[in-house]
């Protein structure tokens, strides 16, 4: 990956016009643990996928709470992730102690990314290696943000970032009407189930490895980790085998 002169600061153009330490950051995405991120008319959900760096330590924050209407999901450098946490949570303080209301989203995805940018524009400083998804109901309902280490946001109706997402984002685009039309618990199944498309192939969704975070009408965000994981990831379990059953019925049948 190394270009030689065109990739010692952020504030160098290659020839092609291209940004080489953003696309690196970009990269960092591409290496951590994947997330998704889904909604429907009334809520919107973040699953994410935790990692341990060894067997003697605890797996990693993947899900902040920043308010009471909004949470995110991270891909990438977690201690980058940390940092913007702090800084979103501090935003939304301030609009809550200046307006006694939720901040909207879109302010705050707003907020973020011209922080994000400021360190696109100056040679001593380097992008921030982290993705975001950012999970939200506001005023105007339920909102899913993808925030690139570019600067650059969208508004999505369901996303998944890091390693393998692109297995996650096919199934996404596969089911987004059924997706939309989904229950609250119906909600929480698609996005496990497109999470489970970024495991490799000797892996599996346990409580351990897995957060669920959830937020939406007349509800506040509420972050599942652990024991309060199991009853969903069981669920989707049972929901596996009573098809394979059927299937191998159907089967002997013919």
């Amino acid at each position: 990956m190394f270009r030689n002169q065109y990739d010692g600061d952020v504030v160098t153009w290659s020839p092609q016009g291209r940004i080489h330490q953003i696309e690196y950051a970009m990269e960092a995405v591409k290496q951590g643990s994947a997330c998704v991120g889904v909604k429907n008319q009334t809520h919107a959900v973040i699953v994410a996928l935790k990692r341990s760096p060894s067997e003697l330590s605890s797996f990693q924050q993947k899900v902040f709470e920043l308010d009471q209407h909004a949470c995110m999901g991270i891909a990438g450098l977690s201690s980058d992730a940390r940092s913007l946490a702090r800084f979103l949570r501090e935003q939304c303080f301030e609009f809550r102690w200046a307006y006694d209301e939720d901040m909207p989203l879109s302010r705050l995805v707003n907020a973020v990314g011209d922080k994000m940018q400021r360190c696109t524009q100056l040679w001593s400083r380097r992008p921030f290696g982290v993705g975001l998804l950012v999970a939200g109901y506001d005023a105007k309902g339920p909102h899913i943000y993808q925030i690139e280490p570019s600067a650059n946001f969208f508004d999505c109706k369901s996303m998944a970032i890091g390693a393998r997402s692109q297995s996650a984002r096919t199934y996404l685009e596969r089911n987004v009407e059924q997706i939309k039309s989904s229950d609250r618990e119906g909600l929480i199944k698609h996005a496990l189930l497109a999470l489970r498309e970024c495991l490799p192939s000797e892996s599996s969704l346990t409580q351990q490895n897995t957060t669920i975070a959830i937020v939406g009408q007349n509800e506040t965000v509420t972050i599942n980790d652990d024991d309060k994981v199991q009853g969903y990831i069981a669920q989707l379990d049972d929901d596996g085998t009573a098809g394979q059953a059927m299937d191998d019925s159907s089967a002997q049948g013919e």
